[in-house]
Order: structure tokens, then sequence, then C-alpha cells
């Protein structure tokens, strides 16, 4: 069968470690009979220097005609070190996000054993650890209005807002991910504090009442953010507003031991988005040092997504064995001789 996909490499190491997943990607389709055509477009201050906005339309329209989307990173020293800057390169991200209606961020979190030294917690803590954080893309404080300063600067405010709507879309997409899993939800909100967050509490208490075989608990931000270092293996499926879902998977992604080893999944109205969650690491663009992990257990789960489950499950397996052989690029192992290639090779080459 043909899948069309759209490859939106952006900034820093993204070109590198697109280039890997792509190439396993290809092997893949090889080995099932598949065939991927990839299509590739501009984000991130790539685009800005080209067409001086972060996601052209060229873009977006690459991405609305594909079956999904791998998107390597986004962000560059250039604007960040410019409070000035009237475009940004991750106003591209909001963009895309926004008009392809990717409403939900799906962000496994998952410790692999020969990594468990690795994290900074004890391995009685982290062993076994598996679960899934559901994230809210397109609304709360990321995007409420009004936002701005006041004329004598001397003031900034921002509007967190949410709608009924937006919140049941994303409690019957963690409701459904819970039925498939160890069916537990944890509902993640700051309702002592925030009239947004009473909202997401009272509308996630209607829903449980729909869902009498999933076992929901409703816990704050902060006492979430404990718990995770805490009892991480206590959660199955957690799912919570823009921001503190933005700040809980990244406190997240360090217990397992390495940032660059995780993959995450934008869901929505339209094409499906497929990233790493790290950053776009300027200071490693080039050197073939940066960890390409991510990437392709993005690809990984892009498949899966795809109904390619035995596709994706190669590749896990195939990742799996090069944690275990130790052919992992430095952030890993700093006595590493290994590169971004060579890491890609070694999968490849293992499916």
């Amino acid at each position: 069968m043909k899948y069309n996909i759209a490859v939106l490499p952006g900034d820093g190491i993204g070109p590198e470690i697109i280039k890997e997943a792509v190439k396993i990607l290809e092997r893949t389709g090889e080995i099932s009979g598949n065939t991927f055509d990839f299509r590739y477009g501009q984000v991130g201050a790539s685009a800005i220097e080209s067409h001086n906005d972060p996601y052209p339309e060229e873009t977006h329209r690459i991405c609305l005609e594909s079956d999904s989307v791998l998107f390597g990173a986004i962000g560059d020293p250039r604007y960040d070190n410019d409070p000035g800057a009237k475009v940004r390169p991750e106003q591209g991200l909001l963009a895309m996000r926004k008009k392809l209606g990717l409403y939900a961020n799906i962000r496994p979190v998952k410790v692999f054993d020969s990594l468990i030294e690795r994290s900074p917690l004890k391995k009685e803590i982290i062993e076994g650890v598996d679960f899934v954080v559901i994230r809210e893309l397109t609304g709360g404080i990321y995007f409420g209005e009004p936002r701005g300063r006041t004329e004598d600067g001397e003031k900034a405010f921002d509007t967190c807002m949410y709608s009924r709507e937006e919140i049941k879309r994303m409690l019957d997409l963690a409701y459904k991910t819970a039925a498939q899993r160890r069916k537990k939800l944890t509902v993640v909100d700051k309702a002592n504090v925030l009239s947004s967050s009473r909202l997401w509490r009272e509308i996630a208490r209607e829903e449980a009442k729909k869902h009498p075989e999933i076992e929901t608990d409703y816990m704050f931000v902060d006492n979430a953010a404990m718990q995770i270092i805490l009892a991480p293996g206590n959660f199955d499926v957690v799912v919570t507003e823009n921001m503190f879902g933005d700040i809980l998977t990244d406190e997240a992604s360090v217990i397992t031991g390495s940032l660059g080893l995780m993959p995450s999944a934008s869901v929505g109205d339209t094409t499906s988005l497929f990233e790493p969650i790290h950053g776009s690491y300027p200071q490693a663009a080039g050197k073939n040092i940066a960890n390409p992990l991510g990437t392709i257990l993005s690809a990984s789960l892009m498949l899966d997504y795809l109904g390619l489950k035995a596709e994706a499950e190669r590749i896990e397996a195939a990742v799996r064995k090069s944690l275990e052989a130790g052919v992992v690029t430095r952030d890993l192992d700093n006595k590493s001789g290994y590169g971004t290639s060579d890491i890609g090779d070694f999968i490849k080459s293992n499916l």
C-alpha cells in the first residue's frame, strides 16, 4: 500500500534526525511491501528565511495532502536572543497545530530496561514505568485572548480560556486510550485556584459517570508533578490542559533517562503529526552527534497510527536491540563513538 508522508525537518538537528527516520521507513517499506512517498516542506527558521513565514501555505498544503506528518525540531538561537523579533520559528509550530486542528498531543513515557540506570530516580521507583500523557494543544493560556502589555510597558497579561467542546473531546480521547491500556485515568488540573480548571473538573466528573469501567481520579498539577517523581508507576493515562501538559511531559521525559528517546503524536481533525519531544539542539547541528532514537520511535508511532502495527513493532524491537548492544550516541554513553548516522544504519540492518 502507498502512503504519502509530509516530512518537515525544521531547524537545528532536525534535518539529521529526520534523515535517519526516513532511512528506517524506507527499509521498513521494502520489507513489508509498502511504499512511502516523502514530500518535504519547510517550517521554522528556514521557512522564515525563504518565505518570511514560519509555516508557509505551501507547507500547509503538503501536510493536508498527506496521510501523516513526520516533524523534526524547531527553534533557532538567532531568534531566542532577539526579544524584539516579530516573527519567530516557534510561531510556525503553533500555526501548524492550529491550522491542522491538532488538538491533542500524546506522549508515551516508557522506561527501557537497558537504560534504567541512567534515570535520576532509583531503580525500584522507575522499573516498569509505562504511562501516557495526553495534553490539550490548541487552547488555554498559549492561545487565549486578550494578551499583551499595558501601554506603559509595566504590566503584561495572558488569558487562559477553555470551552466545553475543547475539554470534552480531550476526555473522549483519554477514555478511549485508557480503555486500551490498564483502565486508569488521572485528570490533572488546578481546580482549587483556576476557573478554567474547575470547568475541566466539572466536565471530567460528568464523563466519568459514562465510563464506570475506567478508574478515574483527580489530581492538582503541583501534586502530579511530585507524584511523577515519587511514584511514576502509579500512572496509566494522564489528561490535562496545554500549559500543565507542556511542563509535566518535559518532567516525565527526564525520568526515562534521556530526552532524546521520547516520541510523540499530535492528533486532531485532519492529518496527524509525529515528532520527538526534544528541541532543535542547535549546538549539535551538523556534527553527527544528535540522538535520532526519539525521531525513529516517532516514525514507529506513526506506522502504528496508520494501522501498520507489525511494522511499528519491528522498528521498536530494532531500537531496543541498539540500546542493549550499546550502539547509542554520547547523550546515552559519554564514551560512545557512534554518531547519528551510525545509529540509523544499525537499526536499519536489524529490522
